[in-house]
């Protein structure tokens, strides 16, 4: 493994650690609580669901499979939001570490005294950031498929790997949208900007325009549509979904590449 990776990857370890274990204790919360709400489908069935406003339901992902069924738990609390929320801010995290704070405490004019390209740099930041995500979604999975198994939820482990493959290539997304940004700039605070705007925007024009005309045509430039709607969860690896997210992270790593290597670095 490159030098610059495994620096990246020991500097990192514990919060890489930390955001694997605070990933795992949420899953671990939510997933707990499964028995309870299936054995109250008073309470929580399909019934009581229409009782949410629809712009709500729509925000959390229209809620058809409702909670009591595993699939329908599985993709309302770990996979529609609070997983890839979760999963957004470790990536932007990490992608902040790759250039815009070492470059903001002044310690990349070191690195770049190196006998190292630029080009090099940003790709091994960036394999760093991928490797990074990957062992976290790797434990966080059999967390998921553990617990899953364990109180019954009856979802096949391929569909869980499918939502969990989906929800590591939207972190990597927006780990290289950090990385881009602030190859470009610098700053961390607008990379996390960046972040933070077309996270919220994406996520609403595609759970909204569904039901709204104005907003629907929207979806199909939102990282968030390749990742939600093909029901991971429900119906397996949408493939061409997931080839579309990995080809923008790509197309956004090849504007960080020619952004950093011409521009002047500096506190």
């Amino acid at each position: 493994m490159p030098s610059l990776v495994s620096k990246s990857l020991r500097d990192d370890r514990r919060a890489l650690l930390g955001w694997a274990v605070g990933i795992s204790a949420f899953f671990t919360l939510y997933l707990a609580y499964y028995p309870t709400i299936q054995s109250n489908p008073d309470l929580y069935g399909d019934v009581a669901l229409t009782k949410f406003p629809g712009a709500m339901r729509d925000l959390m992902g229209g809620l058809e499979d409702g909670f009591t069924s595993g699939s329908g738990f599985l993709q309302t609390l770990v996979y529609q939001l609070f997983g890839p929320l979760l999963f957004i801010m470790c990536a932007a995290a990490i992608g902040n570490r790759a250039i815009a704070r070492p470059e903001e405490s002044g310690t990349l004019e070191l690195v770049l005294t190196l006998p190292i390209e630029r080009r090099r740099l940003v790709l091994e930041r960036f394999a760093a950031l991928a490797v990074a995500l990957l062992g976290v979604a790797a434990v966080t999975f059999l967390v998921v498929l553990g617990l899953a198994t364990t109180v019954d939820m009856n979802v096949p482990a391929g569909r869980i790997l499918a939502g969990h493959v989906g929800v590591l290539l939207l972190a990597l997304f927006f780990g290289t949208l950090c990385l881009t940004v602030g190859a470009a700039t610098g700053r961390r605070g607008v990379a996390l900007a960046v972040v933070g705007v077309v996270a919220v925007a994406g996520y609403v024009v595609e759970t909204m325009g569904k039901n709204v005309d104005g907003v629907s045509w929207l979806r199909w430039i939102s990282p968030f549509h390749y990742y939600l709607d093909g029901r991971p969860i429900q119906l397996g690896f949408p493939v061409w979904d997931y080839l579309v997210l990995a080809g923008a992270t790509v197309a956004l790593l090849l504007i960080a590449i020619p952004a950093f290597d011409r521009r002047d670095v500096g506190v």
